[in-house]
């Protein structure tokens, strides 16, 4: 055995940034253009939500930069919690992404990406259930594996997924700009003709490009293991948030000038609709890049989440056989093993979509916990060393 059994600092900058984009670019962007736009009725309007809430997001992942960067610690929100507010609340932070946040999102994950495969083979017809669930284990057994046995394996497989994922959208990024450059902009003009500007249209516009650009927190459970962590975390976040809202305002331009806003919001998933019409007998790729994309998500969620109920069993506020390290391969392997547990019930659940409404929910609490614990300690610790502010 070594010496010293503990995790190691082996995710470098690239790696983060990839664990980062490859959590964020999940089914959001495939999906969420018919939510924002079914809300705010117009192009133009879309389009100023998506940069809003790209900018929104970027503030907050801007905060976790700060808490990050000031604490370097692996464990998040629940690291910032617990020195802002103590143990009670940290411990109610825990339990929220232990019960709520992790397996149902995972379980819903896995799910989309098991749709997304089988379809192509059921054009005609519905997925059988048993089918459905049964490649949704297979996928995320396997991810667990991967974790479980090799973080570098793990952190490669993510940098492998998002590349696949920035694939998909380069697809459709040109196949846009070739119908712009033929002349097909009869979509772009008179683009903020029957806006919606009422409060709730705006306010549910919002709530669906908030769910697109999640994901940006995931790196902050990592930190540890993450190389020089004052510098590459904050770094990190920037370039992909960055990136993210460039590759998302360029992806929905690339929608509009093959696709009408009748045609988006007719559409279950938009990338498909869009293949469908510009593809031909390719277009099954889509459907398959898209799955890799959403696995990108559950790979990284596994990664994270992973190291945080670690930290939390370490500090006695979960089962101390979660603490427990594998000697080997120097991975939580016992807390990666509990949610793939947690994950297979939630699998099994007839009602997922309301599960998901939960896990929203769950999330917005932990966010204003933290976000109230960091102004709380500008008072209470004035002192604390913040590499960025």
């Amino acid at each position: 055995m070594p010496d010293q059994v503990a995790l190691k600092k082996q995710i470098t900058l690239f790696q983060g940034v990839a664990i980062i984009v490859g959590i964020i670019i999940g089914s959001g962007i495939f999906v969420s253009p018919v939510g924002i736009l079914m809300h705010t009725k117009s192009i133009g309007l879309s389009m100023i939500m998506w940069a809003i809430c790209g900018v929104y997001n970027t503030l907050c992942a801007l905060c976790y930069a700060e808490l990050g960067a000031s604490m370097p610690q692996s464990g998040g929100e629940y690291v910032y919690i617990q020195r802002a507010f103590g143990d009670y609340p940290a411990f109610i932070c825990l339990w929220i992404n232990f019960l709520l946040i992790c397996p149902v999102g995972i379980a819903a994950l896995s799910l989309i990406a098991s749709l997304y495969i089988l379809q192509p083979l059921f054009p005609d017809c519905e997925v059988p259930v048993v089918a459905e669930r049964f490649i949704a284990i297979c996928i995320f057994w396997l991810l667990i594996a991967i974790n479980t046995r090799n973080v570098k394996w793990a952190t490669r497989v993510q940098v492998v997924i998002t590349v696949s994922k920035l694939v998909a959208l380069t697809l459709v990024v040109v196949i846009g700009m070739v119908y712009l450059a033929k002349g097909e902009t009869e979509n772009l003009q008179e683009t903020f003709v029957d806006s919606d500007y009422s409060a709730g249209a705006i306010a549910l516009s919002f709530y669906s490009g908030f769910w697109a650009y999640s994901g940006w927190s995931y790196l902050n459970f990592l930190t540890e293991e993450l190389v020089n962590p004052h510098r590459n975390l904050p770094l990190a976040i920037m370039i992909s948030m960055i990136t993210v809202i460039c590759v998302y305002l360029v992806t929905n331009i690339a929608y509009i000038a093959v696709l009408t806003p009748a045609q988006m919001l007719q559409s279950t998933a938009v990338a498909v609709t869009f293949a469908e019409q510009t593809m031909g007998i390719m277009q099954w790729i889509m459907p398959i890049l898209i799955a890799i994309s959403v696995c990108g998500t559950m790979n990284g969620t596994a990664l994270s989440m992973s190291r945080l109920f670690f930290i939390g069993a370490k500090n006695n506020h979960m089962p101390m056989f979660m603490s427990m390290i594998q000697y080997k391969f120097l991975t939580p392997a016992c807390s990666l093993f509990i949610i793939m547990l947690l994950v297979f019930c939630f699998q099994m659940s007839r009602d997922i979509w309301f599960l998901i409404e939960m896990e929203g929910f769950g999330f917005a609490t932990v966010l204003t916990m933290v976000f109230a614990g960091q102004v709380w300690l500008r008072f209470k610790e004035p002192d604390l060393y913040r590499p960025i502010k």
